[in-house]
């Protein structure tokens, strides 16, 4: 396995170097606060860091941010203590923690998307915070949690607010997106807010420019100062946008695209005519029959990330990705993740848009009913429903499980509602079931507030959130391969821009992700923003699938997951017999691999049942 990028940031206080010192062994950094003891320290390439110090205050930007040490250090000089920490960062664009150390006091945050997160443990005696929940398992000696796991076999992975807290390592907490954590001298910890999504007030036209000015600034940050970046072009109109923002900076671009099996996937085809708008770039597109299969290579992956991601699956293609551009000299990669929880037209958004704008709403109903030919009623019921956040997990928790005989209510399960139930797979025993529901159930009787008060922002929140923390996964792994990951429409001021545009103006009929296209005017050719189709790869999954079988089989041999009594290995090898899989059960499937992979890689997995 590949050198693994980590920091870890330590308190200024008496009991803080002990801590330290249980890390120092795997670090090949040290920064230090004011007084000389340890704050930060980790593992990280040159340029990852910028510290900036003034008078006993000292600042550090860890991550993608096109910010000089000095110009830092200008802005440290206004910072009265760490809470002024956003104020002095204000403006900075791009993808990164931020930590403050000032008056003894520290402060370390990641980003509103989840791609940067936070956890932190006790060690020796002292709350010591990171950037990667495994860093601080080693710290501690740690295990796997395997109530946890059993989350992660939903077959999605666990939304807010299962994502947030108590993490899948035991006596490691994760920071909520959107918060930091405060650490005092003497090692106590608290977490504060930072970030607030801002209200949807911006017509299209004002939205448009602002996330084309975000937009901008976020590519713009990856391409600054490096020779060659890559980026994947699919042809949609996410990945194509960001490749043209990327050929108008000072770096040379590099695509990337894969060909489908499925002839009627006409990606390659929209790739082909933005490649051919794009003159200066290099474009990589391998042959089909050289591509690993999805599902190849899991037993062998040559980075692992800190918690288990669907990338598991991917492990051969990202090898493969890294290898082809790495050669090119790519020293970042951009992906266009994020755009659909962006832009695309999320179902939930109607039931903000009814409540806002109701004419509105019911002209989109009787389009939406013209298209789908759904039955009214359910659609209405659920569009009227007002249940609470905590009774839609209360009514997830109750139906874990499929049972046609007792169905979920349809105000639970209908488009408009707070989530989808996504159930556990078939091949999940009863002690990971009742595992997930205890966890589900704790999380309601909280009564969590939900990320937004009307249920569209709530959704695009949460996925934006869920569409960060696997992205996160993704760039652990291909930076441990030597190419780091970025995803422009995740960046916090992309997630404003976006979020800022009213409810009621983000779809129009019969156009696909209108904001972001007109953003886009005059960056890419109106004949590629004109494309309303998306790319299907269920093809791919089965081709995939169907010729990895055995080898899927034999994978679970001797599964770690039902070491831990989470798996019922008869079922899951009934379900790998049958001719055909339903797309529900693959999607399962990719979560249970997930798992199964990750516990397989990390130390101190689960040795017990969960019950």
């Amino acid at each position: 396995m590949t050198a693994e990028v980590w920091f870890a940031v330590f308190p200024d206080g008496g009991r803080g170097p002990a801590a330290a010192r249980l890390l120092r062994a795997r670090a090949t950094a040290v920064v230090n606060h004011h007084s000389g003891r340890p704050w930060l320290m980790g593992s990280w390439p040159a340029g990852l860091v910028v510290v900036a110090a003034a008078g006993s205050a000292r600042m550090a930007v860890i991550g993608r941010c096109p910010v000089t040490a000095e110009a830092l250090a200008d802005r440290l000089r206004a910072l009265r203590d760490v809470s002024d920490t956003e104020r002095a960062l204000a403006g900075l664009p791009g993808s990164f923690h931020a930590v403050t150390s000032a008056g003894g006091r520290v402060r370390v945050r990641g980003s509103a998307s989840a791609v940067r997160r936070v956890f932190h443990a006790r060690v020796a005696g002292v709350t010591v915070a990171a950037c990667r929940a495994d860093t601080l398992a080693a710290a501690v000696g740690a295990g796997v949690d395997e109530r946890q796991v059993a989350l992660h076999l939903l077959a999605t992975p666990p939304p807010y607010p299962l994502g947030d807290g108590h993490g899948i390592w035991r006596g490691v907490e994760s920071v909520a997106a959107g918060h930091c954590l405060l650490l005092d001298e003497d090692g106590r910890a608290t977490t504060r807010r930072w970030w607030t999504p801002p209200e949807p007030e911006l017509t299209a036209g004002h939205g448009a420019d602002a996330v084309r000015r975000a937009l901008t600034a976020a590519v713009d940050s990856c391409t600054a100062g490096r020779e060659t970046v890559s980026a994947d072009l699919s042809g949609g109109m996410d990945s194509t946008s960001l490749c043209f923002l990327a050929d108008r900076g000072p770096a040379r671009l590099v695509t990337f695209g894969w060909e489908s099996v499925d002839p009627a996937n006409d990606d390659a085809a929209w790739a082909a005519r933005a490649a051919a708008r794009l003159p200066g770039a290099e474009h990589v597109r391998p042959e089909r029959a050289r591509v690993p299969l999805l599902f190849s290579g899991m037993t062998d992956p040559k980075a692992v990330s800190d918690e288990p991601g669907v990338w598991a699956r991917d492990s051969a293609r990202l090898a493969m990705l890294a290898g082809h551009l790495t050669g090119r000299g790519s020293g970042l990669h951009l992906s266009g993740g994020g755009g659909d929880e962006l832009f695309g037209d999320l179902p939930p958004y109607l039931h903000d848009v009814l409540r806002s704008h109701p004419w509105a709403a019911l002209g989109r109903v009787r389009r939406d009913r013209a298209v789908r030919r759904g039955p009214l009623w359910p659609q209405l019921r659920g569009l009227a429903d007002r249940s609470a956040f905590h009774r839609w997990l209360t009514a997830w928790a109750d139906h874990l499980t499929q049972d046609a005989a007792r169905p979920a209510p349809a105000r639970y399960t209908s488009g408009t509602a707070w989530g989808m139930l996504s159930p556990m797979p078939p091949w999940a025993t009863q002690e990971a079931v009742r595992a997930a529901q205890d966890l589900l159930r704790a999380s309601a009787a909280e009564d969590p507030e939900p990320l937004a008060e009307r249920r569209g922002r709530h959704a695009a929140l949460s996925a934006v959130q869920t569409c960060g923390r696997a992205f996160r996964q993704v760039d652990q792994v291909t930076s441990g391969l030597g190419l780091p990951y970025a995803a422009p429409f995740l960046d916090d001021g992309v997630i404003e821009a976006a979020l800022s545009v009213r409810v009621a103006e983000r779809g129009a009929p019969g156009r696909y992700k209108p904001v972001l296209a007109e953003a886009m005017r005059g960056v890419v050719p109106d004949l590629l923003l004109a494309r309303c189709t998306k790319g299907e790869y269920t093809a791919d999954f089965y081709s995939a699938l169907r010729r990895n079988r055995s080898a899927l089989a034999e994978l679970f041999n001797a599964s770690r997951l039902a070491e831990a009594g989470l798996l019922d290995t008869t079922a899951l090898g009934a379900g790998l017999g049958r001719p055909q899989l339903s797309a529900d059960v693959l999607r399962a499937l990719d979560n249970t691999l997930a798992c199964e992979v990750w516990l397989r890689l990390v130390p101190g997995g689960p040795v017990s049942g969960a019950g």
